[in-house]
This record gives structure tokens, C-alpha cells and sequence, in this order.
């Protein structure tokens, strides 16, 4: 077959062409780092990339979700701290009402500071956390305890566990059943310590609310034993979300970088070649009258 002029100008053409496509794929790879820049460039990395991205955001949402359980769970102890302290002052104001060496006047102000402290435990009750009441269930928007303007107290809890999802099948619930810890019976017995002291009652009843008041304690301390439980878990939880965006990352990484060092080395040589063809195309293509005008 006769090998015509036409033929090696398309030719060269055609090489040019490729050349100056190899030098933009590894120019577009030195600018971006990556191997590709489209889904065509390689099908296969880009499907693989493509699940190891959606499992880097899968991890990046549960520790979000981490973070909020360790908020939630951080200012509920820390809410019951202070409540289990006002309600240590209480007891320690029932021992002294009940020992039998204070008079009518005294015992009022001991009632009055009881039910200071009441109205206190009503305020920790009503702890908020990002707009969200902590210690009334999922009715998150709505206070569980009213102060009155008597000085009563209306409680209206919500028991039902928040829970969130930390990883594939794993659900910590984050909040306090607050029934169990800011319940009526919590503040009717403290509104009738507070009547006890201000009426005539026996040294010997008083100190029956001793009793009455280490229940209500134990209860804060039964449930603080139970939020330092689930806040070991997500120390362990954390840990593991950690290895795990570590890995994912490292995949992808893996996938998608583009090795510098072979794309600067590839580029040079590419860059070598389109000139060797530049100027074989040159000598190829059949000179013009201007190139005989010279």
C-alpha cells in the first residue's frame, strides 16, 4: 500500500493529539493530586471511591452524633451533681430541724430554705442543652417542671428514652429518665417537709424525713452510676469511630491520590515526547511556497 503525504499528516496528527491529551491528564493531576477528574477517566477507581466517600460521611455523621450524646450526657451529670448537693443541704437541714433544740421561728427559716432549694431543683430539672430540655424525654421543647405561683411545683415528664445512632446497629440512649430523678414524688416530699416544719410536728416525725430524702438522693446517685456506665461506652465508642475514619480516609486516599512523584516524572517524559513529535510532525508535513519564499 502506497503511504501517501495525506496519510502521514493524519497520522502525525493523530499522535499529536494523544500527546497533547496525556500532557493535560497529567497536568490536571499535578494541579488537582488526584488520579482522575471525571468518572470516565477510570470507571473503576471512581465506583471505589464513590463507596469509600460514602462511608467517610457515614463516620464523620456519627461522631457529630458522638459529640452530641457526650454533650447531653456531660451536662446531665452535671446537673445531677448539683442537685444531689441541694438535696445533701436538705438533709442536712432535717437533721438539725429534728434534734429538738430549735424553736418555732427557727424552723421557719429552715423551711424557707428549703424551699429555696426546692425551687433550685425545679431550675436543674429545666436544664436546657442546645434548646432542648435534657431531663423531659423527646418532648425536648416543652419544661417538665413548673414553678407556680404559690410556690407549688407541677411536674409534667416525659419518660421516654432519646437515643442515638453511633454506629451500624448501635443506638446509646443519652438522656435521664427524669421521672426517676426530678419525679413528683421528689418535690411533694419536699413540700411536705417544708408544711412539716411550719406546723407543730414531733421532733420524732421530722426525722422521719431523713429517710425520705436519702431515697430521693439514692435515686440521683443510682442514675449518675448509670450515665458514668454509658459515658465509658462512648470513650470506647470514640475509639473505634476514630480507627475507623482513619481507615476510610486512608482508602480513599489510596484510591484517589495521584503518587506526585510518578505524575512529575510521567509529565517530563510526556512533555520529552510531544516535542520529539512536534518536530517529526514538523519535518512530515510538506513545506509551503512562503517556507520556499524564506
Amino acid at each position: 500500500m502506497r503511504i501517501t503525504q495525506s496519510m502521514m499528516s493524519d497520522r502525525m496528527l493523530r499522535n499529536l493529539s494523544n500527546s497533547y491529551s496525556d500532557l493535560n491528564k497529567y497536568s490536571e493531576q499535578l494541579s488537582s493530586g488526584k488520579k482522575i477528574t471525571k468518572p470516565s477517566d477510570d470507571p473503576v477507581v471512581a465506583t471505589k471511591g464513590m463507596g469509600y466517600r460514602t462511608e467517610v460521611r457515614e463516620v464523620e455523621q456519627y461522631k457529630r452524633n458522638l459529640s452530641e450524646a457526650q454533650t447531653w450526657i456531660d451536662n446531665s451529670d452535671s446537673a445531677l451533681n448539683n442537685a444531689t448537693s441541694a438535696l445533701q443541704r436538705i438533709r442536712e437541714l432535717a437533721v438539725q430541724a429534728s434534734n429538738g433544740t430549735y424553736e418555732e421561728g427557727q424552723r421557719e427559716n429552715i423551711a424557707e430554705e428549703v424551699d429555696q432549694l426546692k425551687e433550685q431543683l425545679a431550675t436543674i430539672a429545666n436544664t436546657q442543652v442546645n434548646g432542648k430540655y435534657i431531663f423531659n424525654g423527646t418532648n425536648t421543647d416543652a419544661a417538665p417542671v413548673t414553678i407556680n405561683e404559690d410556690g407549688s411545683v407541677t411536674v409534667d415528664n416525659n419518660s421516654n428514652a432519646v437515643s442515638l445512632t453511633l454506629s451500624k446497629g448501635v443506638d446509646v440512649k443519652v438522656n435521664v429518665d427524669g421521672d426517676a430523678v426530678f419525679g413528683e414524688k421528689l418535690f411533694s416530699d419536699l413540700e411536705s417537709f417544708s408544711a412539716a416544719l411550719r406546723s407543730d410536728t414531733p421532733d420524732e416525725d421530722l426525722d422521719a424525713y431523713i429517710g425520705t430524702i436519702d431515697e430521693n438522693i439514692n435515686s440521683l446517685i443510682n442514675e449518675r452510676a448509670d450515665l458514668g456506665a454509658r459515658m465509658n461506652r462512648l470513650d470506647l465508642v470514640s475509639s473505634r469511630l476514630d480507627d475507623q475514619e482513619l481507615s476510610a480516609t486512608e482508602l480513599m486516599s489510596n484510591n484517589e491520590d495521584a503518587e506526585m512523584e510518578e505524575v512529575i516524572m510521567n509529565l517530563v517524559s510526556q512533555e520529552a515526547v510531544h516535542r520529539a513529535a512536534m518536530s517529526a510532525g514538523a519535518r512530515i508535513i510538506q513545506p509551503t511556497l512562503m517556507d520556499f519564499l524564506r
